[in-house]
């Protein structure tokens, strides 16, 4: 059997070579700082996007404060809203039912 390919990295932070397992966070052997810091923040961002909840259908909000005429405009538009998420819905369906 023939050994495992390994990879090496250059530090950014003192430029020694590392043994580099291609995770994000990996850390230099010399110095102890991570390796590849822009993928260990991304990494990071993507993790806390990932645990934010997801709003099922974002509607425009009607506030009791706004006025009687600018209430009525955004009922219209909710309303506009709404049908057009059951035509795609509607739309989406019939598609599969069609596909078998």
């Amino acid at each position: 059997m023939s050994a495992p390919l390994s990879a090496s990295k250059k530090c950014p932070h003192c430029g020694h070579w590392s043994e580099w397992q291609q995770r994000p966070d990996d850390r230099c052997a010399r110095c102890g700082q991570l390796l590849d810091p822009v993928r260990n923040r991304s990494e990071q961002a993507r993790e806390q996007q990932a645990q934010e909840p997801i709003s099922g259908i974002m509607l425009i909000e009607i506030n009791p404060e706004d006025g009687a005429l600018l209430r009525f405009f955004k009922y219209i538009i909710r309303g506009g809203q709404l049908a057009f998420a059951a035509l795609l819905a509607f739309m989406l369906w019939l598609v599969t039912a069609l596909a078998g």
